[in-house]
């Protein structure tokens, strides 16, 4: 093995040369804390910086076995290390030469802490995964600037995260903030909860695109109807609002917080950091947050319990579509939602069809059903819990038809939520609606899917994949489009759920199993062998996702066929 004094040598008797020479970086260097491993060097300045891991043994690292006693907090420590990596890389950074000569870089966590390759730790070994930018001067290396940077700039970052440079306090706190968060998750269903707000939550975000707490945001207060009490492993005693399972409409006049609750409730299927105001919200794991989404793909979807008898004779029963409407697409969202195992359905009004969440009285009389192929959400609603045990929570500020099918009222002013009940019953008794229920006395049929991939490219090898923000992956030629699913929260998990996707068409998505056990095959393989086994290379740059993103991007990849 080659040692930190070889490596310097090297990168001077490379220098000036063309740029294609740092190729012979390739391999491992032992130096005094650590080990660097130079996984994939970049062939260009201007190309996707070089790949690297440190690995750095636990004599060295110092992390007590109890920071990483349980699932929970192994991921919350590994998280911390990657951000506290992430501050000293930003700090410490140097542009030396072009392209993105001096980068040292590692995924950047936003809010939520989540399971994430960029960091692993166990009794042995703290390892790190990151990328560098190799200096440039045009298309030449630059030597001594690599020198400095890999054997001078590296040490001292490593240097300032292992535990006798961090704070002590605030791992501690970030380790048992997620580990409380975990423990709260798992009570709801114990609870029969379907989510739980605590009190002093602050919930309004700052902006669009700054997903930090809102600076004078107003403290959550749960009303007393609804208010529950936990004693945490860790925090002790937490009170706050619990939303029991059922239908549960979200009520209010706008702006007044009905879909900031339900943002934060559709997130809170992930942990939050310390300070997010969003971290013991906490959901039902196996909530989907479903939309209209005009112009998406639906492949072979058995779409009968909402919609049948289409003009023409057309089958919705399997349905498939390159450009489906607005409720075609929020009807085939909620099959593919229950077909991949969800127990929770939010739905926001704002963004829902208006002609699938209701038909009233007066355009029942003036458009028969048997001239309306759409039975809308507001008749199956119901029969999707007591049936199959799917609760629903729905703002809903425009009709108050569904008064008729609510377990549980929550009425927003001011951001502050409070039980209403008892009035919405009392005024669906005394203004009847006289609306006629619609689409049977049951759900309907759920059909398994087996579906395939249609290639877009005319060789064995696999299209190259990228993502682009939050809501696009690139696989060869076909774009995916997510950005009506919202419960993506960092690139990290586009880039993993496309490097899936590739592995699936691989091995899985041959139309002869349902999606379900596709999706089973995938979770699976992840739990047992990590990315690196499905990509073959030890990737830095993934984070883990849901099952359910995961159908949701096979869902809309316009090669899939039913």
């Amino acid at each position: 093995m080659s040692t930190q004094a070889s490596l310097h040598l090297l990168l001077h008797r490379l220098d000036q040369q063309n740029y294609k020479a740092y190729k012979d970086l390739r391999g491992s260097y032992e130096f005094a804390d650590f080990t660097l491993l130079l996984d994939r060097i970049q062939g260009d300045p201007f190309a996707s910086p070089s790949q690297c891991r440190v690995r750095i043994p636990q004599t060295i690292a110092s992390f007590s076995k109890d920071l990483y006693r349980n699932p929970s907090r192994a991921i919350a420590l590994r998280d911390y290390i990657t951000r506290q990596f992430d501050q000293a890389a930003q700090s410490m950074r140097q542009h030396r030469g072009n392209g993105s000569s001096g980068l040292i870089a590692i995924a950047q966590p936003k809010q939520t802490i989540l399971e994430r390759t960029a960091a692993f730790i166990d009794d042995a070994w703290l390892e790190i995964r990151f990328v560098v930018g190799l200096p440039a001067f045009g298309r030449r290396v630059a030597g001594l600037q690599a020198a400095e940077l890999l054997c001078d700039d590296l040490p001292q970052l490593i240097d300032r995260v292992l535990y006798r440079a961090l704070n002590a306090g605030a791992i501690q706190r970030h380790v048992e903030v997620a580990e409380d968060a975990a423990w709260l998750q798992q009570q709801l269903v114990d609870q029969s909860l379907v989510a739980f707000v605590a009190d002093g939550a602050i919930l309004p975000r700052r902006s669009g695109v700054d997903d930090r707490p809102l600076l004078d945001g107003i403290p959550f207060q749960s009303p007393a109807s609804l208010r529950v009490e936990f004693t945490c492993p860790n925090r002790g005693v937490i009170t706050g609002m619990g939303i029991p399972a059922g239908v549960t409409l979200i009520v209010g006049g706008g702006y007044h917080g009905k879909s900031t609750l339900l943002r934060a409730i559709e997130l809170g299927v992930y942990t939050h950091i310390p300070d997010d105001g969003r971290e013991f919200v906490l959901t039902e794991s196996a909530a989907v947050k479903v939309r209209a989404e005009d112009g998406r793909s639906v492949a072979g979807v058995n779409l009968s319990p909402f919609i049948n008898h289409l003009p023409l004779g057309r089958s919705t029963t399997p349905f498939s579509t390159q450009n489906a409407s607005g409720s075609t697409s929020q009807a085939a969202s909620i099959i593919e939602a229950l077909e991949a195992g969800t127990k929770l359905l939010l739905i926001d009004e704002d963004t829902a069809a208006t002609n699938f969440m209701i038909r009233d009285r007066r355009m029942q009389a003036l458009i028969a059903k048997d001239r309306e192929p759409i039975t809308p959400f507001i008749d199956k609603v119901r029969q999707l819990y007591t049936e199959y045990g799917v609760s629903t929570i729905l703002v809903m500020g425009g009709s108050g038809d569904y008064f008729d099918v609510a377990d549980t009222v929550i009425a927003m002013q001011d951001f502050q939520p409070q039980e209403m009940t008892a009035q919405a019953q009392a005024i669906a008794q005394q203004y009847t609606t006289d609306r006629a229920p619609e689409g049977g006395t049951q759900f309907g049929t759920l059909t398994p899917r087996f579906l395939s991939v249609q290639s877009s490219t005319n060789n064995d090898r696999p299209p190259k994949r990228k993502v682009r923000d939050l809501d696009t992956i690139v696989l060869g030629h076909d774009e995916i489009d997510l950005s009506a699913v919202e419960q993506i929260a960092e690139t990290g998990q586009l880039r993993a759920i496309a490097a899936t996707l590739l592995y699936l068409q691989q091995h899985y998505l041959g139309g002869n199993r349902p999606l379900t056990e596709v999706l089973d095959y995938a979770m699976a393989d992840i739990v047992a062998g990590g990315f690196d086994d499905l990509t073959g290379f030890p990737n830095g740059d993934f984070a883990h996702f849901r099952r359910f993103e995961l159908a949701a991007a096979i869902n809309r990849w316009r090669a899939i066929r039913g």
